[in-house]
């Protein structure tokens, strides 16, 4: 978990969404009354909001492994290994991003113009859902280059999601005095074994 400041313009929504589930403690706050009024959802429709959140944490965490662009995920049939690039996320990984592939193909988007000539993504049924106002942020930080900067902490104890504002975009932990610390120790405690 971490103080910095929440992800730029629609991608806060996702990163708000994926944080409801503090990973460290258990805790969903999508149980409460509060948490789900936060992204207008009933209770009815907790389990397809988390089934969108974990496929979407899934995402954040390919963003913080630095899967390239020219990466692929298996077609329809293919087995996990399909996937192309030389860093895979886990079949599981690679299950959950599928998911959300199909989860935001049923979350159409149109374009809409102003009085002003300015034009928007906008979902293009009535009434937004969650999952349209999702897809809508992602066309947007996909379009002003933001998306893949939506990442999920490295820690599996944690895998807080956090907007990495580094000027190389290479952040991979929500923050470096507590899980930066944890990993870089345990890496230190390894070689120390090794060595040993």
């Amino acid at each position: 978990m971490t103080n910095r400041p929440p992800a730029p313009g629609g991608l806060a929504l996702v990163q708000a969404l994926v944080n409801t589930y503090n990973v460290e403690e258990g805790i969903d706050t999508l149980d409460s009354a509060d948490g789900r009024a936060a992204f207008g959802v009933a209770e009815e429709d907790v389990p397809a909001a988390r089934e969108l959140r974990e496929a979407l944490r899934a995402a954040c965490l390919a963003h913080a492994a630095a899967i390239p662009r020219t990466a692929r995920l298996p077609r329809a049939g293919e087995p996990p290994a399909a996937a192309t690039g030389p860093l895979r996320p886990s079949a599981a990984g690679l299950d959950r991003l599928s998911v959300l592939d199909r989860l935001l193909a049923g979350a159409p988007l149109r374009v809409a113009v102003d009085a002003t000539g300015a034009a928007t993504l906008r979902p293009a049924t009535a009434p937004d859902g969650l999952t349209s106002r999702i897809a809508e942020a992602i066309a947007a930080g996909l379009a002003d280059g933001s998306w893949e900067r939506l990442k999920a902490c490295e820690a599996e104890d944690c895998q807080w999601v956090f907007y990495d504002r580094s000027p190389a975009g290479r952040g991979r932990w929500c923050t470096m005095s507590v899980c930066g610390a944890r990993a870089k120790m345990r890496a230190y405690r390894a070689r120390l074994t090794e060595d040993g």
